[in-house]
């Protein structure tokens, strides 16, 4: 870590009403900014399915659901507050490197717009959480999100931004704008595109289209030819070309298809592992040599790489996309081998060839491996066993990074998530 009424009316032949809430249907998908009563895709309704021969935990989907609203509530309870004032709302963070980090708001506007539905203050909290990240902007791009603020809600160490955090807060307001429209108090549409036109200016380096560190790693900056795999968020590139036309969106997304690809055959072909960060992006990528931002396993799989398996897989189960198939089951299959199925053997870190170098035990290395699961039509008896222990496994509230990660791998896990 940078450390989501039925009908009745007298005389209407089934037909008929069929054809009324097809036309019904059409209005809503053609104008997603005519706001609702409530949301388009509440929690549940499973309006988005999975790419054919997807797997899904064992079991009745209602109970399924349940308890990722069970981990939900834990979730919001611990780490979703109202501690500075002025309407805002903040995801605490308190194991990062300050209480509120640009990720977690990130996180919390994904979380709440995905979770609309089964949870009545889900507008109430969202909308919190845009007045928060409107009031901080980065110094270098207004339009994008200061890093880290201190306890009092204060922007410190340098005010500039991470692109993890953008990234998700571009995308939970596509999620919002689908979900509630956008002529209520904040115009969501018009806020993504605006986010997005950022993210491409500053956080996408201009001759790799591989997305910086932040907005302070352009040219001539010692790390912009360093990329951090745990911003390869090829769901959020499709999204982000299908809100603004934009096809540098899809260039985008190849570039990183391909050097997830690259990075797997050249690096961890028996493991299909990636590094935390990977350097020399202008000539032979490869992963980190040692630190070159945060630890001397900056080359490893580590705790920002951690969340690849969740991320690469969503994209895999989303689109069907085979470069994200193809990614996600290497991974898939070589975690299964190397824990014998049980998921308590997964640890806390590892070398690319598949080494532990870290004997811990996270939620933010155990629940990405239970969406990469969902692609091996072969691995349903691991998937159920990752699911029991996300689900068994309560919320920490001093850990918000491995809480996040598990309740988003839970939500994606059990068919509720949707790409807008």
């Amino acid at each position: 870590m940078a450390q989501q009424q039925s009908i009745r009316r007298r005389g209407f032949t089934a037909g008929a009403l069929a054809a009324a809430v097809g036309l019904l249907a059409t209005a809503l998908a053609t104008t997603p900014s005519v706001a609702a009563a409530g949301p388009a895709v509440p929690f549940g309704s499973h309006q988005f399915p999975y790419a054919a021969g997807t797997l899904k935990p064992s079991g009745a989907q209602a109970a399924v659901d349940q308890q990722v609203v069970t981990t939900y509530k834990a979730w919001k309870s611990a780490f979703v507050k109202q501690n500075c004032g002025n309407g805002w709302y903040q995801v605490l963070s308190p194991d990062a490197d300050h209480p509120y980090v640009a990720e977690a708001q990130g996180y919390g506007m994904v979380v709440t717009a995905l979770m609309a539905g089964a949870d009545p203050d889900a507008k109430k909290i969202f909308d919190g959480l845009v007045k928060y990240t409107l009031a901080h902007p980065s110094v270098n791009n207004s339009a994008l999100l200061a890093a880290e603020q201190d306890s009092s809600c204060r922007s410190v160490d340098g005010s500039d931004s991470a692109t993890d955090g953008d990234l998700d807060v571009a995308y939970g307001l596509l999620l919002a704008d689908k979900q509630w429209g956008s002529s209520g108090t904040y115009d969501y549409k018009e806020l993504a595109v605006k986010h997005i036109a950022g993210i491409k200016k500053s956080e996408v380096n201009a001759t790799t289209h591989l997305m910086l560190l932040g907005d302070w790693s352009g040219s001539g900056e010692s790390h912009h030819w360093i990329t951090r795999s745990s911003d390869w968020l090829i769901d959020h590139f499709r999204a982000f070309r299908t809100a603004t036309g934009d096809s540098a969106w899809d260039t985008i997304r190849t570039a990183h298809q391909n050097l997830i690809t690259s990075q797997q055959s050249k690096y961890a072909a028996s493991t299909g592992l990636l590094a935390d960060f990977v350097v020399n992006t202008n000539g032979t990528p490869k992963p980190a040599p040692g630190k070159v931002l945060e630890s001397s396993h900056d080359g490893d799989f580590g705790w920002n790489a951690c969340r690849d398996p969740w991320r690469i897989a969503t994209d895999a189960v989303t689109s069907g996309d085979a470069a994200s198939l193809a990614s996600a089951r290497k991974l898939n299959g070589w975690i299964k081998a190397k824990t014998g199925g049980d998921p308590n053997k997964i640890g806390t870190g590892y070398h690319l060839n598949g080494s532990a170098f870290e004997s811990g035990k996270d939620m933010a290395f155990t629940a990405p491996f239970a969406v990469a699961a969902l692609t091996d039509p072969g691995s349903q008896a691991w998937l159920d066993a990752l699911w029991g222990k996300l689900a068994a496994t309560p919320v920490d509230p001093k850990l918000y990074y491995g809480a996040s990660v598990q309740l988003q791998s839970m939500i994606v896990a059990s068919g509720n998530y949707w790409v807008p």
